[in-house]
């Protein structure tokens, strides 16, 4: 980030994800990507309510799933990707409430084992989920009935806004996948894990959609597990 005569690397996450925690009646707190806590996730785990992985600049690097890298894959930031794959994997296995938010979804499927599609245009033949920098996509999405996608939304079918050039190639294990664009191209939008209360990813970004429930949806898994926020 610039400012004046200074440049300085920034730690942050836009604010509309914090705005949606707090819509819900929850709090919400920052989390640094450490390498201390990607190599021991659980004491700060054990100060979690929830976590929500967030969207953002960056892809993961695909070492983590075995391949090698597309040049459109990029930037990657290997601390980032060591925490959050590492924070995620514990939140599943500990059944604490997580979603995964475009990326995020991202980092749910490589921590279970599965691998992204590096370049979606390769493979669609369009960039209609990424279609201008700076703008969100809209477009629709079907969810399956009864997932916990379904659930979340309160709706088998929703309008969405997107802005990804990645996504699932191959499901991680134990994930299924419950929601699929509309837009004639069938990729998965929503993911998620049947045995744990509530593990969900979403390829779209809920948190920038006011009428969204999403977000609210994992502050009341919290509740439902007895706690009294979400971080």
């Amino acid at each position: 980030m610039t400012a004046g005569a200074w440049t300085e690397l920034v730690a942050g996450a836009p604010f509309a994800y914090a705005r949606a925690v707090q819509a819900a009646g929850a709090r919400a707190e920052l989390l640094v990507p450490d390498d201390e806590d990607a190599r021991g996730p659980d004491d700060l785990l054990a100060r979690l309510d929830a976590v929500i992985v967030s969207g953002g600049a960056g892809d993961v690097d695909p070492a983590h799933y075995g391949e090698p890298r597309h040049p459109r894959t990029h930037p990657v930031d290997a601390v980032r990707d060591r925490f959050e794959l590492a924070l995620a994997a514990a939140a599943m296995e500990a059944g604490v409430p997580v979603l995964g938010i475009c990326r995020g979804m991202q980092v749910l499927n490589v921590a279970c084992g599965g691998t992204l599609e590096q370049h979606l245009p390769d493979v669609l033949g369009h960039d209609r989920h990424a279609s201008e920098p700076g703008r969100y996509s809209d477009h629709d999405v079907r969810l399956e009935a009864g997932s916990l996608a379904a659930r979340a939304v309160e709706s088998e079918r929703t309008a969405v806004k997107s802005f990804h050039h990645q996504g699932v190639r191959t499901l991680g294990d134990g994930l299924r996948p419950t929601g699929f664009s509309l837009l004639d191209d069938g990729i998965v939008e929503a993911i998620e894990l049947p045995d744990r209360p509530f593990a969900l990813g979403v390829l779209w970004h809920p948190e920038e959609d006011e009428r969204s429930r999403v977000v609210g949806a994992v502050v009341a898994a919290t509740r439902e597990r007895g706690a009294v926020g979400a971080s």
